[in-house]
């Protein structure tokens, strides 16, 4: 059964497992369950995504109940009218604490052409933990928020990866020594990125939405490892 943060007759907002892909296609490769379908089966009726998730990456995601009402959301998306605000632990001590990566990306495709793409960031937590890898006696790592201005695929993966402060768990674009290191010392098997507040218009009565979908165990059992905390209340984010 999906967790499930908000419905109503136009639209649905679900908890994404990480590790659950959201629909059909050649980027999942041998997923045998699909979100779309066990939605579908849960709640029944037709259901339509609004906008997609990587399968590593759990968090709020959008369905709607019609094509016209995924249609109105995707105008929301395309014209970056969705405020969308992420949760990645990563490997080091970003710097400056908060800021702004400015960087194009390509599509799907690596040697695609390069697209305009932003993300901003927030600092919210460190930690340096004793344990060896490599030439390091003792690793550093950081809980951010970060805040995609565009849409692009994989974008926050690939923006912290280009500023090297990889994604925790990422097997794409980041480190398989940090991967393998929260595997055997923290049991941690799953990418630490959440897609953690979502806020946009409803898309019937234009209405004001905000959602926010609460962490796994495997997630929320690392912070209580590490000390750390979430803010709750609505962060400011750097500006440009």
């Amino acid at each position: 059964m999906l967790e499930i943060l908000y419905q109503d007759d136009a639209l649905i907002a679900v908890n994404k497992p990480a590790g659950l892909a959201v629909h059909r296609s050649k980027m999942v490769g041998n997923a045998e369950t699909f979100l779309i379908d066990v939605l579908r089966e849960q709640v029944g009726g037709t259901v339509y995504l609004a906008h997609r998730l990587d399968r590593a990456t759990s968090g709020v995601l959008l369905i709607a109940r019609s094509s016209e009402v995924a249609a109105a959301l995707g105008e929301q998306f395309m014209g970056r009218d969705v405020h969308k605000q992420y949760l990645a632990v990563v490997r080091g001590w970003p710097e400056p604490t908060e800021g702004i990566i400015d960087y194009p990306l390509p599509g799907s495709r690596e040697t695609g052409p390069r697209r305009d793409a932003r993300t901003d960031y927030r600092r919210l937590a460190t930690i340096e933990v004793p344990i060896a890898l490599g030439r390091y006696p003792q690793q550093r790592y950081a809980l951010v928020l970060a805040e995609p201005q565009s849409g692009r695929f994989r974008q926050i993966r690939k923006h912290m990866a280009h500023i090297h402060h990889p994604v925790i768990g990422d097997c794409q674009h980041g480190r398989g020594d940090h991967n393998r290191l929260y595997k055997q010392y923290f049991s941690c098997h799953r990418m630490l990125l959440h897609a953690w507040r979502l806020r946009f218009r409803h898309p019937v009565d234009g209405r004001p939405m905000a959602l926010e979908a609460p962490l796994d165990e495997a997630f929320t059992g690392l912070l209580s490892r590490f000390g750390w905390s979430l803010p709750a209340d609505e962060i400011s984010m750097p500006t440009s």
